[in-house]
């Protein structure tokens, strides 16, 4: 989908969403212009998705191969980041109903809520518990224990994601860490978390009707174990190299609007502070066609309406 959009449905998105007009026109659309709406939608929301949401889940879940860039996404992870694009979408088109100036500052605000209300309409399609807690009979059959009792939520979690661990059925080395946060203790050996494992499940399947509709039924549902390519090989380049780079820029700006967010919470003014960063950050970084690197950013600074411009929609973008 990402190759499938041109300049024109861009730009056709923009003018709808600057006059109110994109969740209406979406919803009166045909197919065919639906599909051009969506693709607009998603040729600007995928950078940010990528940016603010998959690169930071990749690294928590090191895989450093995936968070180098959209084109070294595995399998799996490739699927959830086109997931999370969709259901940004997806909002986008439903919600907005107001003028927006900047298409992705107002996009960057929705990301959260987009993403986590699929997430759970996914879990809940498939039987899973969309905010799993902790039943109380549950608990008391645990006997109140702190560790067991926070396995038992990890076991929910983990019922209603797509993801595999690998050739396994859980995965038990995120927990052996997470036993220890829980408990202070050293690692547990793989017998000790397994017998654990099977305390909780047996617990759980002293109510048969609920563990088979938010345990074995959505385990049922996972997918096969894909093996991860090797960091090494070769990258199989899924977009084109202009793609690659506007997925560059974006994760500059990520880290510009990180600078400035802490400039700002340390009293520095705010023309300040972009000036300072969007100089530091994006000086080697010219537009396409720029003769010199550091000319047409020194001329856009020092331009007061230019400048004026860019500090307000970087505030905009960071709601300050």
């Amino acid at each position: 989908m990402l190759d499938t959009t041109g300049p024109a449905d861009v730009a056709d998105v923009r003018r709808l969403a600057h006059d109110g007009l994109l969740a209406g026109s979406a919803a009166a659309a045909r197919p065919s212009a639906l599909a051009r709406l969506r693709g607009g939608v998603y040729t600007v929301a995928w950078p940010l998705v990528f940016t603010r949401i998959t690169k930071p889940l990749e690294h928590r879940r090191r895989h450093a191969d995936c968070a180098r860039g959209l084109g070294w996404l595995r399998p799996d992870c490739l699927d959830r980041f086109h997931d999370d694009v969709e259901a940004v979408v997806d909002h986008a088109l439903r919600r907005a109903t107001s003028p927006i100036e900047n298409l992705e500052g107002w996009l960057a605000t929705r990301l959260t809520p987009a993403t986590v209300d699929a997430h759970r309409r996914r879990r809940g399609e498939i039987g899973a518990l969309q905010r799993p807690r902790l039943p109380a009979w549950l608990a008391g059959a645990l006997g109140g224990d702190p560790w067991l009792c926070d396995l038992a939520v990890q076991i929910l979690v983990w019922a209603g994601v797509p993801a595999t661990a690998g050739a396994e059925l859980w995965p038990l080395d995120g927990w052996a860490a997470r036993r220890t946060e829980v408990t202070g203790k050293p690692p547990p050996g793989r017998d000790l978390l397994d017998r654990e494992v099977d305390q909780v499940l047996a617990a759980m399947r002293t109510r048969p009707a609920w563990h088979a509709a938010h345990v074995e039924c959505p385990l049922g549902h996972k997918q096969a174990p894909v093996a991860p390519m090797p960091v090494e090989l070769p990258a199989l380049e899924l977009v084109g190299e202009h793609e690659l780079a506007d997925a560059r820029l974006a994760s500059l700006a990520e880290q510009a609007l990180r600078a400035i967010e802490t400039r700002l919470d340390r009293g520095e003014p705010a023309p300040a502070a972009v000036t300072t960063v969007v100089r530091a950050v994006f000086g080697e970084q010219a537009p396409d066609g720029a003769p010199h690197h550091g000319d047409w950013l020194a001329t856009a600074l020092a331009d007061r309406e230019r400048l004026a411009s860019i500090v307000a929609t970087v505030l905009a973008i960071l709601d300050r």
